[in-house]
């Protein structure tokens, strides 16, 4: 199923656009810049914890909370008092957007985005950001940047950062140091290429596309898996806050890292690969959340099958889907495309030939057959078709001008029965679905 789009959207005139992008290297600091590193992240650390202290107990108390300008103005008394005078070594300009980063999440907090503001931890997200492009120095044909009160700082520069300075954040993950740096450019409005896809994420299958071709799992956790056991069983044994436990604790930091690591290089290849071929994607918009939460229940009332819903936890956690959409979005937005997020609702237990709904056409986790009108293909394909046809009926529904797409069961029969057929090569990445040519005998 390729279904093109340059007939059906009209041609688009040139326009500009700003693209911001960051590019992060790992920093190769001296042990003076590092100890340096650490004093600012304990600053910018100490400023958030004693600013949210501060805002609780107003709250406690029935005060109204302090904005980001009084705060700032704490910020300077801090500074200039004896007991906290060592925050005068740290740059001012990372503190203070410590205080936007509070100031942020109480927002975020009060719009119910999110949940209440929890104090920093050592060693936990340890960084601080630089706003102001004009204190930033950098020379990429040199591999280094200069950042205030820290010098000229060395780094591998794996590729170009492109266009102009907005701000930098230097960050700590695992024993090593990182610079991310934001940057903005005018680039031109793309022109989509490729077609739709409809796409429908599982387990067994990362990935499964409408045309039939699917992206195996990395399960990059279940790999690490019997190697983290075994390093936090070495480390549950060692005293705590020692200097062994410590080594301990490093080595599973580091298989962490590498598990993180594999799962983000394996979602952006696979999202460039789809976002480069196609010029609109149709996904569904599951809730990882409820999907992945215990089975556990509790003392009085005890869940069923606790192990092996654990165990389904584990896997659809391993994914990573959320991040996946997110980087589908944005690259789909660089090249001109659509993304569309659609209701998961029968997706898999709805027939693409005759339309009929049935938990029995559903055979096993991998087969479906209609028990209205025979129809059989793979449970997984099936889902990405009704996806796409979905997603086609939601913008012909919102008045888009899809003349060339499938919309309506006439057309979504057609992907149905021929969907082996119509497919080419399939994209880098992808594997053409084992269930042989889709046979449909309404």
């Amino acid at each position: 199923m390729n279904v093109h789009l340059e007939n059906a959207m009209p041609a688009m005139p040139h326009i500009v656009m700003q693209r911001l992008q960051a590019f992060q290297y790992e920093l190769m600091p001296t042990g003076e810049q590092q100890r340096q590193m650490r004093r600012f992240a304990g600053s910018c650390r100490f400023v958030f914890n004693k600013a949210l202290a501060l805002q609780k107990e107003r709250y406690e108390q029935g005060e109204k909370k302090l904005g980001y300008a009084g705060l700032c103005k704490l910020l300077t008394e801090w500074r200039n008092s004896p007991d906290t005078a060592w925050l005068a070594d740290a740059p001012i300009h990372p503190l203070q957007q410590t205080l936007k980063d509070l100031e942020r999440a109480y927002s975020n907090f009060f719009a119910k985005r999110a949940g209440f503001p929890r104090f920093k931890k050592k060693g936990q997200s340890d960084g601080f950001r630089y706003p102001d492009p004009k204190q930033i120095k950098l020379e990429q044909h040199n591999n280094r940047i200069l950042l205030p009160k820290l010098g000229w700082l060395r780094y591998r520069n794996s590729r170009e950062a492109l266009g102009r300075v907005k701000n930098v954040t230097v960050s700590h993950r695992c024993g090593k140091w990182f610079v991310s740096i934001q940057t903005a450019r005018e680039v031109e409005q793309p022109v989509p290429q490729g077609g739709a896809v409809g796409i429908d994420m599982g387990i067994a299958r990362f990935a499964t596309l409408s045309d039939g071709t699917f992206v195996a799992p990395l399960n990059s956790f279940k790999r690490h898996e019997t190697a983290l056991r075994k390093e936090q069983q070495a480390m549950s044994r060692k005293v705590k806050f020692s200097n062994n436990w410590k080594k301990a604790k490093a080595r599973v930091q580091k298989i962490h890292v590498r598990i993180a690591n594999a799962r983000r290089d394996f979602l952006h290849k696979t999202s460039t690969t789809i976002s480069k071929n196609h010029a609109m994607v149709c996904i569904e918009d599951l809730r990882v959340r409820n999907m992945s939460k215990s089975a556990a229940g509790a003392a009085e009332k005890p869940g069923r099958n606790v192990r092996a819903k654990s165990g389904l936890n584990k896997s659809i956690l391993d994914q990573g889907w959320f991040e996946f959409r997110r980087q589908l979005d944005y690259k789909l937005a660089w090249r001109g495309g659509w993304l569309i997020v659609l209701p998961p609702q029968n997706t898999s237990r709805t027939c693409p030939c005759c339309g009929h709904v049935s938990t029995d056409n559903r055979q096993t986790q991998a087969r479906f057959e209609c028990v209205e009108c025979g129809f059989e293909e793979n449970a997984d394909v099936v889902a990405a078709i009704n996806i796409l046809s979905r997603g086609m009926k939601k913008l012909r529904d919102e008045g888009q001008d899809m003349a060339h797409a499938c919309v309506g069961c006439e057309s979504t029969a057609r992907i149905a029965c021929e969907v082996s057929d119509a497919v080419g090569s399939p994209a880098a990445g992808t594997h053409r679905s084992d269930s042989g040519a889709a046979r449909c005998r309404a």
